[in-house]
């Protein structure tokens, strides 16, 4: 499965995550850090690698309409990240693109080389799909997806599935390795958020 990443670059669909049950409930994207908020930091970091930008979100889609940015809901409830993937593959289909990079909106500190490491390690093994990875291991939502696969996760998810890294390995998947840690960083607790803070 070669691409030919100068005929088109992915789309980016930013996951919108869950409850934020851990920071208080809400919109876990909206939470400030040094002044700005998660999701407009994941928009600065993913937007400038990819073709165009979309935000996986349930609920309603006005509440975002700051942002400017197309919000795809999940075609099946409590689907977990992979019914985000699957919104994401079906707007791409739309737009005749032929993959989707995906990512948290929790994850401000992204690497600007994101998108072309995760095409190189999909190119290089032949997977349609690439996720990163690090010395501290997996990072399963920050991921390269074929549009193809579109047809599998839907039966999958209809199925039951719902863990990403099981799905993601019974299609095969390839690892592109990034040195920081803290590029991946989730902010989950106000822990995590003090500490993305001080990196700063």
């Amino acid at each position: 499965m070669a691409i030919d990443a100068a005929v088109a670059a992915p789309l980016g669909v930013i996951l919108g995550g869950g409850a934020a049950r851990r920071m208080g409930g809400g919109d876990k994207g909206r939470l400030l850090l040094g002044g700005q908020t998660l999701i407009a930091r994941v928009i600065e970091r993913v937007s400038p690698q990819v073709a165009d930008t979309a935000l996986n979100a349930n609920g309603d889609p006005a509440r975002f309409a700051d942002l400017g940015l197309p919000v795809l809901s999940d075609s099946l409830a409590d689907g977990g990240p992979l019914a985000g993937v699957l919104a994401g593959l079906d707007w791409a289909a739309g737009q005749d693109a032929a993959w989707i990079v995906t990512a948290p909106a929790d994850t401000p500190f992204l690497p600007p080389d994101l998108v072309p490491q995760l095409l190189w390690a999909a190119e290089t093994a032949g997977t349609p799909i690439a996720l990163a990875e690090t010395a501290s291991g997996l990072h399963p939502t920050c991921g390269l997806w074929s549009v193809t696969l579109r047809t599998a996760l839907a039966r999958d998810l209809s199925g039951g599935a719902r863990k990403l890294r099981d799905w993601a390995g019974a299609q095969g998947y390839a690892l592109a390795h990034f040195p920081q840690d803290e590029a991946f960083l989730n902010i989950n607790t106000p822990e995590d958020l003090a500490l993305a803070e001080a990196m700063l």
